[in-house]
């Protein structure tokens, strides 16, 4: 049985081609997925756009409403680092109801992937560092309010600080944040998880998959999760153009696989969303993402059904 895999065409929005977030990496993720074989049935699931509603659930209603309208500040924009169009807008609202329809799928199957989402810098009042919405956060939210999930763990392991993932479930004993980064990059000012884990600059796969299964047994007993969202960032990776650690292909690998199992064998419901990374050549960038969807469906045991429906 293969993973569910959501994707929408809107994920690769407009953007001139000198910006240096590396938007065609989506379009080239979700080829190289169906080249692969990896899609169920030959069809990935299309995610309807986040309304207000939901998104007005983790963040702030004039917020939502100035990116759907497309007045936010230019203060604003210059923090993401977009510009508040209606593909930005779309775009953002795409992602965020693929996460919400990836949650949905890995409460039915056990585990599910989006090839989009991970925007963990986006906080209740704003977005900011390519991030409109904060996809994680809106799904939990959409999950509780629905009366589907009561307790939600974030395995956060991009390698910046999940700031605002933090920022908007402060707080809030119903979520367990957990961000594992390199200390010294982005965000400056960073916001405290229930759990940080500060790595040192360079950190190459084994001190790192050490430490990671050290933390991972302890932080699954923490409480009983009703389901687990797993950031999966590629930009741990040694090449990364952004990033200050440095992970191996087979130390990413490895740590997706970490990660996987130990959430299946607790029992958990795993939603994964691919995260940051970035680099010029689209292509090698495409297949380090594609790691994620690689390992989901390599280690895939479907789990008994729940009778549950995404929401229409």
């Amino acid at each position: 049985m293969t993973v569910p895999i959501v994707h929408h065409p809107a994920y690769c929005a407009q953007l001139d081609k000198s910006h240096r977030f590396p938007m065609d990496k989506f379009r080239a993720v979700a080829a190289l997925i169906r080249d692969e074989g990896l899609l169920e049935a030959g069809r990935y699931h299309k995610p309807r756009p986040a309304p207000f509603e939901w998104l007005a659930l983790a963040h702030d209603s004039s917020y939502v409403e100035q990116v759907l309208f497309c007045q936010a500040p230019d203060k604003i924009a210059r923090e993401i680092g977009f510009p508040m169009t209606e593909d930005i807008a779309l775009r953002a609202r795409c992602a965020t109801g693929g996460t919400v329809l990836t949650g949905y799928l890995a409460l039915e199957h056990g585990i599910a992937c989006n090839t989009a989402g991970g925007s963990h810098h986006a906080r209740h009042a704003q977005g900011a560092g390519f991030c409109v919405f904060n996809d994680v956060a809106v799904a939990i939210r959409v999950m509780q309010t629905d009366g589907v999930v009561k307790r939600a763990l974030v395995i956060d392991l991009d390698v910046h600080q999940g700031d605002g993932t933090a920022d908007i479930f402060t707080g809030d004993d119903t979520v367990f944040t957990f961000s594992m980064h390199a200390r010294k990059n982005y965000p400056v000012r960073k916001v405290p998880s229930d759990l940080d884990i500060d790595l040192e600059d360079c950190l190459g796969d084994e001190a790192y998959l050490e430490r990671l299964s050290e933390i991972l047994p302890k932080l699954l007993k923490e409480a009983d999760f009703d389901i687990v969202f797993f950031n999966a960032g590629v930009d741990p990776f040694e090449g990364d153009r952004l990033g200050r650690l440095a992970l191996s292909r087979q130390g990413l690998q490895n740590r997706d696989e970490l990660v996987i199992q130990a959430v299946r064998r607790a029992g958990f419901p795993l939603a994964c969303v691919i995260g940051g990374g970035y680099s010029d050549d689209i292509e090698e960038l495409a297949d380090r993402h594609v790691t994620l969807h690689r390992v989901a469906s390599q280690l895939h045991v479907k789990a008994p059904a729940r009778p549950l429906e995404a929401p229409a």
